[in-house]
């Protein structure tokens, strides 16, 4: 579970770089950048997501023990 996801968290990851890649600073909420920054939105909280997820996976492996 720890390699699958460490996977999801570094494809989230290429996802906002590539979304990053795609705005537009003169017309930040318009057209390709409002797409863009719904993906590095959507990147975010699906990293921010995973990184809880692996944490109370170690928190319920400590309290077995």
């Amino acid at each position: 579970m720890k390699i699958f996801t460490l996977v999801l968290i570094l494809l989230a990851s290429a996802l906002l770089i590539f979304n990053a890649t795609r705005l537009n600073f003169n017309d930040l909420f318009a057209g390709e950048s409002m797409y863009a920054l719904i993906g590095i939105a959507a990147s975010f909280c699906a990293i921010l997501i995973l990184l809880i997820f692996r944490m109370s996976k170690e928190i319920e492996k400590k309290m077995n023990e």
